[in-house]
């Protein structure tokens, strides 16, 4: 967790704490495990939580500053962001009552990105095996996207989402194709994973669950911008999935999903289910 710097100010984000908002947003009780610094950044990003509906028992206090990351959306359908460090949360240490909400949990999410230095990258590992479905959100950011942290996730994966992008990349560390008909069902050989699902944009996404390969067509809107239109996809698809949802069904609505908060400013704006579908005309 951490606040995205923009041109107008600064926002709420990283992808772990906007996925949480949007699964909150769309009716799934959601908890996250991260840690803010001993400064009014991390104040004001808990009191934001709290705001949101999410409790603040398993954010951590670092002596490390609160994260920060300067957010250029100059193209709006391709913002880059440069990662303060160090930050808060490259030091989130093992706890034993995160363990215990995470053998609870339905799904256990967690991305890349905060597996970049060791403190963390110890903590995930030491949680994933309490995880009943371990959900990997791939976030490759440079300098921070090595093969050496990336892959070991991968393979203590059930459910893997990442873009075209980074698709392309990970297929590359692996020498193999990166046309998804045919890298999607690799991957998922490869790695004995339930369900990849890999995002396109404005053409929306395939997913390769139950040996089939499903594919739906972006939602048409104006953008303002994509931060967070990810996050809100992957809520959308883990809302459905839980749920047991038609794999075409569940794709459809995150397309919808990420399409609504690309409308609109930052990566947490209110969304609902009656607006999602309402933009599927449903």
């Amino acid at each position: 967790m951490l606040w995205d710097v923009l041109p107008t100010g600064k926002q709420p984000g990283g992808a772990p704490l906007n996925v949480a908002v949007h699964l909150q947003q769309l009716g799934v009780p959601a908890w996250l495990i991260s840690s803010t610094g001993p400064d009014d950044l991390g104040q004001q990003l808990r009191c934001w939580m709290a705001s949101k509906g999410l409790a603040t028992t398993h954010v951590q206090r670092s002596h490390l500053p609160t994260g920060v990351v300067h957010a250029n959306v100059a193209d709006a359908h391709n913002v880059r962001y440069t990662i303060a460090e160090p930050a808060a949360w490259d030091a989130i240490g093992p706890s034993p009552a995160a363990e215990a909400l995470v053998a609870q949990a339905d799904a256990l999410v967690f991305g890349s990105l905060v597996a970049r230095r060791p403190t963390t990258r110890a903590t995930l590992h030491g949680l994933l095996p309490h995880a009943r479905l371990r959900v990997f959100d791939v976030n490759l950011r440079p300098p921070h996207n090595s093969p050496e942290v990336v892959l070991p996730l991968l393979a203590r994966t059930d459910l893997l989402k990442l873009n075209h992008h980074e698709l392309r990349e990970l297929m590359q560390w692996l020498g193999q194709a990166a046309e998804p008909a045919a890298a999607l069902p690799w991957l998922a050989r490869r790695y004995r994973l339930q369900a990849v699902c890999v995002t396109l944009g404005a053409a929306g996404a395939l997913l390769w669950a139950n040996g089939q390969l499903y594919q739906a067509a972006g939602v048409p809107v104006a953008v303002h911008d994509t931060i967070g239109s990810g996050d809100a996809f992957l809520a959308a698809l883990l809302r459905g999935w839980l749920a047991g949802q038609a794999p075409n069904e569940l794709l459809r609505f995150a397309c919808a999903a990420g399409a609504l908060v690309a409308t609109q400013p930052g990566a947490t704006p209110a969304i609902t289910l009656p607006a999602v579908q309402a933009l599927l005309g449903t």
